[in-house]
This record gives structure tokens, sequence and C-alpha cells, in this order.
């Protein structure tokens, strides 16, 4: 399958982001076939020899994308990329909201030039409001929003989780809001402002746990690896380590003691609702452990899944990647870079059935579509050759 025939290919992407929540907002629009030009800085010089250009992180982050360097602050470069802009759908940029105000990238400026555009704006708190100067960070975001406080063991303190979730949340609601924002343009012939921030995006993922103050004004309390409402869901000790098992419900909660041979605690008063396991979960966990302690993680994994009660290893990273079901799915995508040879990038988590994403590009080197993008703009070698001389491009 060729770009054009990809879903977003008839749209035009200037990417002005940096780090990892506009990146990984861009990333989607990409892997879909829209024509990404990402925006960078004139090299300096001083840039080392493939650096975290070359890293896991960049890579992963910046395929199916083409490079540009131009200099925003020279008026050479600020009117080359307004004659992006006019050929353009959608500008994503996530700077300190102040920012794209002082180099004349705005939503007015940019609608001034094309009525049809899109911005995506992704801060750490949002592009008004008491915090809207402070850096965006995702471990303040995570603290802000709460999901620090419901991380870790009860009694621990705060624990972040493991992964930049904020950045990556905000990064994809940016996403989603842009596409938005691209079908309504169908209607109206109108692009708009599209907003999202790292503290929104931590706070929407709280999700039923938000829901569990805003309703219920019941500040949920750090839970460990025990599922906060659903007992007994959490981690269990078997053989050789660990297995996560979810037996929520009375239903799947009466099938994991028969299969494990513990049906005495369906006697037990203590754990005959699910009220009751909830008090009682400490208890109730511990006195489960002997009945798993003598078969192993593979064993256990068939067994329940085989009586209908939900349950899956706890993978290191590498151990997720040889998963004979995660090569299934192909969520470990392949591409060719000129220089690192070939590598796996993670993919994305949604399939579509006649359009699926593509990995068509490894992630660019700075500058490297140069030519070829002035050339679309109608610059001359000569005239490219001099933009460079400026330290325009």
């Amino acid at each position: 399958m060729s770009q054009n025939d990809l879903p977003l290919s008839r749209f035009k992407v200037l990417d002005l982001t940096r780090v990892r929540a506009g990146p990984t907002c861009v990333r989607l629009l990409a892997d879909w076939g829209a024509d990404v030009i990402k925006i960078e800085a004139p090299p300096t010089g001083k840039e080392a020899m493939g650096g975290p250009r070359h890293g896991p992180d960049f890579q992963n982050l910046h395929r199916n994308k083409r490079s540009l360097t131009l200099d925003l602050k020279q008026d050479a470069g600020k009117d080359i990329f307004m004659r992006l802009v006019k050929e353009a759908d959608v500008v994503v940029e996530n700077y300190r909201p102040d920012v794209k105000f002082r180099l004349g990238v705005d939503y007015e400026s940019l609608r001034a030039v094309n009525s049809r555009i899109v911005l995506g704006s992704i801060s750490g708190f949002g592009q008004d409001g008491p915090y809207r100067d402070r850096p965006g960070f995702d471990q303040i975001a995570q603290g802000m929003g709460g999901v620090m406080s419901i991380t870790g063991l009860p009694g621990q303190g705060p624990v972040r989780a493991g992964i930049p979730v904020a950045d990556l949340c905000a990064g994809h609601f940016c996403a989603q809001g842009i596409l938005v924002a691209l079908l309504e343009r169908e209607v109206s012939g109108e692009g708009q402002w599209v907003q999202s921030s790292l503290l929104e995006a931590m706070i929407a993922m709280l999700d039923f746990q938000g829901a569990r103050w805003l309703i219920g004004h019941e500040v949920p309390p750090q839970a460990g690896n025990n599922h906060p409402t659903s007992i007994p869901t959490g981690v269990f000790k078997v053989a050789d380590g660990h297995i996560n098992i979810a037996a929520a419900g009375q239903e799947i909660w009466e099938r994991l003691c028969k299969v494990i041979g513990a049906g005495k605690m369906l006697e037990d008063t203590r754990y005959a609702s699910g009220g009751e396991r909830s008090k009682n979960r400490d208890a109730l966990n511990a006195e489960l452990e002997p009945y798993l302690a003598h078969k192993t993680s593979a064993e256990w994994i068939e067994i329940l899944n085989e009586a209908g009660v939900p349950c899956g290893p706890i993978y290191a990273i590498d151990e997720v990647f040889e998963d004979p079901h995660v090569k299934h799915l192909g969520i470990a995508r392949n591409v060719q870079h000129a220089t690192l040879g070939g590598m796996s990038v993670i993919g994305q988590a949604v399939s579509l059935s006649r359009t699926p994403s593509q990995m068509r590009s490894a992630s660019p080197e700075q500058g490297e579509h140069n030519e070829a993008i002035l050339g679309e703009l109608g610059f001359n070698p000569e005239e490219i050759a001099g933009l460079k001389e400026q330290k325009v491009i």
C-alpha cells in the first residue's frame, strides 16, 4: 500500500513539536499517511554525531516524517514557514503558551494566512489560567492530576507511573481533537484551535478514580497491586514468581476457589460477598497464596484461563515482545534507517481493516529533506544554497 492509499494522505502537517507529548500526537497522524514536515532548528555544528537522534526514543517517536531545518526567528525562515502554512492542513506545537505569539505562529496569525488551518497546541497546564506560564513536565502533571496518590503500595508515599503517561495521553487526546476538527472542517470550511494539556490529560485518565470523588465524595487511597474496588484482583505469588489474577464478581470468585482447591473459602463469611471481600482483602490474599504456591505461572495461567478465571503473566519488557500473541499482533513494526539499518518500533494500538497504519520510513536526519521540501515550494538550487549560507535552513 502506498502513502497515497492511507486515510490521512490528503493532509499536510507542520510539526513544531519537541520532547514527547507533541511528537506522540504527530506520530499518530504520520502513521496513517499524513505528509508530516518536522520543522527543526538549523544545525549549530555542535551536535554530537548520532547522539540522542540515533537513540531508541527519538527513532520510535519520529518515524514517517520529513525534516526541514528552519530558523523561525529570521524573516526569511518565517516567510518560508508561512508559505508552507498556506498549503498545510494542520500545525502542531507544544511550546510554552507565550512562545508561539513571540514567534508569530499563534492561531490568529496562522488563520490570517490560511483560514482552513487547524492548530494543535499541547501545554503543561493549558493556554490560560493561573498556571499558564509554568513549564510542563510529565511527572509534575502526574502529581497534580492525582495519579501518584493512587499508585504504589498503601502507605508507601506517592509513586510515579513507570511510563510518561501524562505526555502520552495529552498527545493522543490532541490527535483526537485534530481529527475531530478536520471532520468538522468538511462542514464549515473553517479550521480551529485544538488545545490539550498534560494536567487535563491526567485528570481525564483518572476515570473511575476521579468519579469516586466527584460523585461518591470518596478519596481513593493507594491500593498497590490490588484493584481498588474489585477483590480479589491483584498480584499473587506462585512457584516460580508472580501472576495477575482478576476474580471480579461472585461467579468468578467461586470459579477461582473451586479450581485452586480452596472450596472451604467459599464457606467463610468474611468472603461471602464483594463488600466483605473488600473489607477483608489482606486476609483473603494471604489465605489464597498457599493454594497457588505449588504450581508455576505457566501452569496456573493455563488452568485458570481454561476455568474462565482471567489471569496472565507479569512480563519484563523483553518478555513482552517474545510472547507469541504479541508477535501475532505485529505491534512491533520494522523500519529501515540509512545509517542504523533495520530496527523495530512500536506501532499503533488500533487496526483498520482496509487502511492500517504503515511504517514507511525511519526517523529522518536533521534537515534530510530540505532540498525536496523547498523545491516543492518553488525554490531553485541557488536559492536553497543561499538560505543555507545565511543559516536560515
